[in-house]
């Protein structure tokens, strides 16, 4: 992988350009991410958000996360595709492993948020295990 990776929706709507390597990878196990999904997880990446070139309209659905603090989970209105993930932190953003227009080179290193994980998941053994957002992590949720 190069340090530009680019991505988009489903119907093309929205498109994105990130000119940073991630921060992290991993797959969160919340039963948020689980229901927007429909899923058993969602696999992100999180990047500087001023690394992050978005066209097109990003619709968010705002949700409050463990940290009290708000949570904006975005999307195409047109298709429907999630696409990101607005932590706390603002200069953070999380960017969906799924809308990667080269998913391949994805590794996640973490599962978040195991405490809630479904039993019917198999879960990758080498990675690091989470039972919530790990300390390192906790503004970025």
């Amino acid at each position: 992988m190069g340090i530009k990776f680019t991505g988009g929706c489903l119907c093309g709507s929205v498109r994105y350009e990130c000119s940073a390597k991630p921060l992290a990878m991993g797959n969160c196990h919340c039963r948020d991410c689980q229901r927007v999904t429909g899923s058993a997880y969602a696999s992100g990446l999180l990047v500087p958000q001023n690394t992050v070139t978005i066209t097109g309209d990003v619709k968010y659905y705002d949700v409050i996360g463990d940290s009290g603090s708000i949570v904006g989970r975005g999307f195409c209105p047109n298709c429907g595709s999630r696409l990101f993930s607005k932590p706390p932190n603002p200069e953070l953003m999380n960017i969906m492993a799924g809308s990667l227009d080269d998913p391949s080179w994805f590794r996640p290193v973490m599962d978040v948020y195991t405490a809630s994980a479904q039993p019917w998941d198999y879960m990758n053994p080498d990675l690091h295990k989470f039972a919530k957002m790990p300390p390192m992590l906790n503004s970025a949720s």
